[in-house]
């Protein structure tokens, strides 16, 4: 059988670990977990996954699975799918889901559910719409169980089979996994300038301006500088979308954008927006990013700041991998909103760790290249051949503008050429496209 869960309360989840153990209870073997994200935290899964409950992942892995996968610890094969890729999934019926059970914050005794209010308030349920509407058997699952008629209904009664009611959820703290606070390192704000800067440039700042960003210290920098020339200029930007942090906010707060679209909440002022500013409205990963979904809202977008932990001379970008091999990241939205966006910008520093971050080529390609159109680091900006445009105009502005090659031989000079990392023949992962194609096949680590 295929279960699913969400990943909307992230470490902070306690719902998928207490439901593999209630599926061991049972006896039940080979199970495949089709979740939206597998986080740090679901590292108590590893001795069912060796005990022959769970059979394999058709989502991505954060942490400690991915890690023993890469060193042929445990052989659970691992499927990869970007969140709109794992919508277009779920809708076409290449990924059956047989129960799917939504950690359901609000819920009234009829299966009517929200993620705005109760202990374990997350925000959003973006991820999870797709699963109640199309898997087998749909169980609510609440630490928050309402008599009376709970509003606003994010997800309806008429898509639940059953409601049951646990002690709890999770631990809503720690959504919080990664840094939501603008960085202040002078390399991350060097970056965070230059990228602000290409955005200008573009001539896609203007009034409707549409715009994403990650939750990561340098996302956030940027989102600041970008701020601040939109209340400078009275832009009245359309929206922010993808997953809300508290930054983003501020900005519909200052009517700097007319509505946040919002698939997952970063952070708790976030989850606190949500549930009282109807202009700050929840988002299905289906509406979000699936690629075969013509409203699909990430081809809306004007521009997109993302991450990586590695790009290389063809603009491929990884987020996947880290250098050393190991599968330690989900793939999120990453090449959806590349691929949607007018405008998808690559921040990152050119050295992490003494290590380049512009390679040859990338360990792993999550994101294809030809969707990538700037990277900027804090020695330089490279701009894809097919933005000829946009590179001429960073050129008349005295912007740092190199050749992706001369960055990576200015990286390889102050630390030298790297290694590359051994693997072996043995795939332990498929990266697929959002489309369904598969880019890339993720190797065991030779140690």
């Amino acid at each position: 059988m295929c279960i699913a869960t969400h990943h909307h309360l992230r470490n902070g989840d306690a719902l998928l670990g207490a439901l593999v153990r209630e599926i061991d209870a049972l006896g039940l073997r080979d199970i495949r977990i089709a979740s939206s994200s597998v986080h740090p935290v679901h590292a108590e899964l590893i001795p069912y996954i060796k005990k022959g409950v769970i059979s394999v992942f058709e989502c991505g892995v954060n942490g400690l699975i991915g890690e023993l996968a890469s060193k042929g610890e445990i052989s659970t094969p691992i499927i990869v799918r970007s969140h709109g890729g794992r919508a277009r999934s779920i809708i076409t019926g290449e990924v059956k889901i047989d129960a799917a059970f939504i950690a359901a914050p609000c819920c009234d005794r009829f299966g009517n559910m929200n993620g705005y209010y109760g202990p374990s308030a997350c925000g959003s349920l973006g991820y999870a719409h797709t699963d109640a509407e199309y898997a087998a058997k749909v169980i609510a699952v609440t630490d928050n169980l309402s008599n009376g008629a709970i509003s606003p209904v994010a997800i309806s009664q008429s898509l639940v089979d059953y409601v049951v009611e646990v002690e709890s959820l999770g631990d809503p703290q720690k959504i919080v996994s990664t840094t939501t606070r603008v960085t202040r390192d002078p390399v991350g704000l060097q970056i965070a300038n230059y990228a602000a800067q290409v955005i200008e440039a573009s001539g896609l700042l203007c009034d409707g301006f549409s715009f994403q960003t990650g939750a990561g210290g340098i996302s956030l920098a940027v989102a600041e500088k970008v701020r601040n020339l939109m209340a400078e200029r009275q832009i009245k930007g359309s929206f922010g979308c993808g997953g809300i942090t508290g930054y983003f906010v501020d900005m519909l707060e200052e009517g700097l954008f007319e509505s946040l679209y919002d698939v997952q909440c970063f952070d708790l002022k976030a989850v606190d927006s949500i549930g009282r500013n109807l202009h700050h409205q929840e988002l299905s990963a289906d509406a979000y990013a699936n690629p075969f979904n013509a409203g699909a809202m990430v081809n809306r977008l004007d521009a997109v700041i993302l991450g990586a932990t590695e790009v290389d001379v063809n603009f491929n970008a990884n987020v996947n991998t880290e250098s050393n091999g190991y599968l330690l990241h989900n793939t999120g939205g990453h090449c959806d909103t590349a691929a949607g966006a007018k405008l998808s910008i690559i921040t990152a520093p050119l050295l992490r760790g003494r290590l380049p971050i512009i390679r040859d080529a990338v360990t792993t390609v999550s994101t294809p290249g030809h969707t990538v159109d700037v990277i900027v680091t804090e020695r330089g900006i490279a701009v894809n051949d097919h933005c000829r445009e946009l590179k001429e105009e960073l050129i008349r502005r005295k912007l740092p503008v190199k050749e992706i090659e001369d960055l990576r031989r200015e990286a390889c000079h102050m630390t030298g050429e790297p290694r590359p990392v051994e693997l072996m023949d043995e795939v332990i992962a498929l990266i697929e496209y959002r489309d369904g194609s598969i880019i890339d096949a993720v190797r065991r680590v030779k140690e």
